[in-house]
């Protein structure tokens, strides 16, 4: 476990003044927002993987956070206190340990705030024990459906998009434009089984055919005997549905067997940081990106991109976003409702729809009211092996407003009690 400090070293007012005359100058400025040495922190707890498949995804929601306490401190912190990570390794895949780590941030470290996960699995049973404990809860990237869906809670918010808005921007254009024939290659825990949940409910809309799914264990390295299967078969498009280190992986592997020039690869969203793993040739396909760092016309996009390049050297990912917006979210909702009282903070961010500079996206992203998933922007597009600059390897082919995609709060199963 690692405590990492926000920007909160500031010197009270007073000291500023008697410093000032001390040395002879008649009046100083004092810095706008001042946090005193004093305060007791605002704590973040972050179960998030550090170690295993989806390592590098967590690292980079990582950075989104440490910048977000950076802002939010100098910007007078939370509740005029400042903000503090503490960040603990849930692993990439054991539900297990995210819970002993969840329990250990409430129990011992005392957060104001639960963090996470990367895999929606995870983020599932953290999710259980905020709910038992009353915590609140902010859920940067596991996207499966039932978090803000059928296992909806009054104090859990979800930043990323649900499975069902990935698959629901990019499955109908998929049959349109390559045929009506899929197969699935699905990561065997709850991400992978709600995009093929919801690329079902697309094909049977849209009169196309599952040819055949396999379940593949998460951390799986060797896809030979998959991707046999699935030329096999015959069908018009390959569904590549894995995440992290295994996206990587297959996607090396479906171009080494020459399985793009014979048949359309495609998948629900692509990770910049799978793009950035492989090989030129490998860059295939089509997607869904969940934020994209060139936004040239998006107001503060580029002071976002240029503070992530400062601190890692990389432009940020959607992981990235995604971190750094989670904590942005966690400050809104206690500055907003005044208080750490989870309820409260709740209640607060139902409906809030988040700041510009927050966003960073061209549609309004807002907490829908009662279900608590943000709905925004999503760029669906192709993999290119290069584009205007290093990191440019994703063209977007269409940005679309996520609330034309949404199902109802009805249809998500969604049925949100409030404590009374």
């Amino acid at each position: 476990m690692s405590d990492i400090h926000g920007s909160s070293n500031g010197i009270s007012r007073r000291a500023v003044l008697k410093m000032a005359a001390g040395a002879g100058v008649a009046a100083i400025a004092a810095p706008r927002f001042v946090l005193a040495q004093g305060d007791q922190p605002v704590k973040l707890g972050v179960d998030n993987p550090l170690t295993g498949t989806y390592a590098i995804t967590g690292r980079n929601e990582l950075h989104g956070m440490e910048l977000a306490v950076d802002e939010i401190n100098a910007k007078g912190g939370i509740l005029g206190r400042p903000a503090k990570l503490i960040v603990e390794d849930s692993t990439s895949g054991d539900a297990g340990v995210a819970v002993q780590k969840a329990r250990k941030l409430i129990e011992r470290d005392k957060v104001d705030f639960l963090v996470g996960n990367v895999n929606s699995g995870l983020t599932m049973a953290m999710s259980a024990v905020a709910y038992e404990k009353g915590v609140f809860m902010m859920d940067p990237g596991g996207h499966a459906d039932p978090i803000t869906g059928e296992n909806c809670h009054w104090n859990v918010y979800q930043v990323d998009p649900s499975t069902t808005l990935l698959v629901n921007a990019i499955a109908p254009s998929l049959v349109q434009r390559f045929g009506k024939k899929f197969y699935f290659l699905v990561p065997d825990y709850a991400f992978g089984h709600g995009l093929l949940s919801a690329y079902k409910e697309n094909l049977k809309k849209l009169g196309a055919t599952n040819l055949g799914a396999d379940l593949i264990p998460l951390g799986t390295t060797e896809y030979s005997s998959y991707l046999i299967k699935a030329q096999a078969a015959g069908p018009d498009v390959i569904v590549i549905l894995q995440n992290g280190e295994d996206q990587t992986n297959v996607l090396k592997q479906a171009v080494q067997f020459g399985l793009d020039k014979r048949f359309h690869i495609a998948g629900a969203n692509i990770e910049l940081e799978t793009l950035e793993a492989l090989p030129p040739s490998s860059r295939i396909g089509n997607w869904v990106i969940e934020w994209y760092w060139n936004q040239p016309d998006v107001p503060h996009v580029k002071e976002f991109v240029a503070a992530i390049q400062k601190k890692t050297g990389r432009v940020p990912t959607a992981r990235t976003w995604f971190g750094h917006t989670a904590i942005h979210a966690c400050a809104l909702a206690a500055n907003t409702a005044k208080s750490l009282d989870a309820v409260k903070m709740a209640r607060a961010l139902n409906g809030l729809t988040l700041p510009p500079e927050v966003a960073l996206q061209p549609h309004p992203a807002t907490f829908r009211a009662d279900q608590h998933l943000l709905i925004g922007t999503l760029w669906a597009g192709h993999a290119q092996a290069q584009g205007s600059a290093a990191d440019d390897l994703f063209k977007v082919d269409q940005i679309i407003d996520s609330q034309t995609i949404a199902p109802t709060v009805a249809e998500t199963g969604c049925k949100m009690t409030w404590p009374t």
